[in-house]
């Protein structure tokens, strides 16, 4: 199936694009073709005519993310329809009938620059005789999300890590609504061709108590202690406040507790519970390669000496952490990104991980990815 996700570079379509590279990384490694032809379009994407006729050609679905929400009132306004104008006339000079997905927003219906732009956007689309999927989303959340660029989650994480306060509009209401969600809710319905308008269920938060849960994450993780990861909101929440502190806030020292007898220190607390393994590695051998969606990972070196390297799935960019088993310090696996550790030492590596659930073969949330590319 081709699938073309624009606004790719953005929050919503860089969790579909990823969403998408999983299921054809889980393929391979079951030896199967990957699923989806996956296409990438940013926002320069829409000013090559050309170049978007050429992605849409024969794809089966597109999910249009592409957007403008800031900027002058008339610029915003005339930007989305626009945009939709672009895509559909693409469509029509390619001979193609995707189904579109439009991200449309609950402040359509406002009478709002934005508002306006994004509803006469989904008119657009509508009228152009191809199957349409209008998915209504409400404020969406999630790892990758800009401070200061109409989410107040991401900003609200942003001030909390800078130990700053942010303004609050104590009377605020939010429905939140995480961006994985609202990607697999995108796809769900380009792969089983449902139309009409859809309306994923979202979390009413009041603002105030964003803002405290976000600042209890931060106290309770500066002292090395993670939070119930139970509930799956929380859980996304939690990962989108690990992924704003990745690269500069890892490795994470553990205070260290010596007297004669030795020394001790606590690998992890909290979390809810899940799973503790140790491995064995033998100099020059790399383990993982994988990348997790949603599953909370940490890499603790205990003896020897190791190169931890982190890549955004899809992404280019290698962050490399060394660590060694005599200053214990805790690597934790930002989610949408592949990973990996490799023996650096000349004698065999001890590492503790960790995650917050229990492994279950038939949903492991494991999706098989280098993080050098060969």
């Amino acid at each position: 199936m081709r699938i073309v996700v624009t606004g790719a570079a953005g929050l919503l379509g860089r969790h579909a694009a990823v969403r998408l590279h999983a299921q054809n990384r889980a393929a391979l490694f079951r030896g199967e073709a990957p699923p989806f032809a996956l296409v990438r379009l940013d926002h320069a994407g829409f000013s090559d005519p050309a170049g978007l006729r050429r992605a849409v050609e024969g794809a089966d679905a597109v999910l249009h993310f592409a957007g403008v929400n800031r900027g002058p009132d008339e610029a915003v306004e005339a930007a989305n329809p626009a945009i939709a104008e672009a895509l559909v006339s693409a469509c029509r000079a390619a001979g193609a009938a995707p189904h579109i997905v439009y991200a449309n927003s609950v402040h359509a219906v406002a009478d709002t620059p934005y508002g306006r732009g994004k509803r006469r956007a989904g008119e657009i689309l509508a009228a152009a005789g191809l199957a349409h999927t209008d998915l209504v989303l409400p404020h969406v959340f999630g790892e990758g999300a800009r401070p200061d660029y109409n989410n107040v989650t991401a900003t609200f994480i942003d001030r909390v890590i800078r130990g700053e306060t942010p303004k609050v509009n104590r009377d605020g209401r939010v429905d939140l609504l995480h961006a994985g969600a609202a990607a697999q809710a995108a796809i769900d319905a380009a792969t089983e061709k449902r139309t009409g308008t859809l309306r994923p269920p979202a979390r009413p938060t009041a603002v105030p108590e964003l803002l405290e849960t976000l600042r209890a994450f931060h106290a309770a993780y500066a002292a090395n202690v993670f939070p119930d990861l139970a509930d799956p909101f929380a859980l996304s929440l939690f990962n989108s406040y690990r992924a704003a502190l990745h690269p500069h806030g890892f490795p994470r020292p553990l205070a260290l507790n010596s007297d004669r007898r030795g020394t001790l220190f606590e690998a992890v607390k909290g979390g809810g519970g899940g799973q503790t393994f140790l491995s064995w590695t033998e100099p020059g051998v790399t383990r993982g390669n994988h990348f997790h969606l949603s599953k909370v990972e940490r890499f603790l070196v205990l003896e020897g000496e190791a190169a931890i390297r982190i890549r955004p799935a899809l992404g280019r960019t290698v962050t490399e952490y060394r660590v060694e088993g005599g200053t214990p310090a805790a690597v934790d696996m930002p989610t949408l990104h592949t990973h990996s550790i490799e023996n650096t030492g000349t004698r065999p590596l001890l590492t503790l991980f960790w995650t917050h659930d229990l492994f279950d073969p038939a949903r492991p949330d494991t999706y098989a990815d280098p993080v050098l590319e060969p």
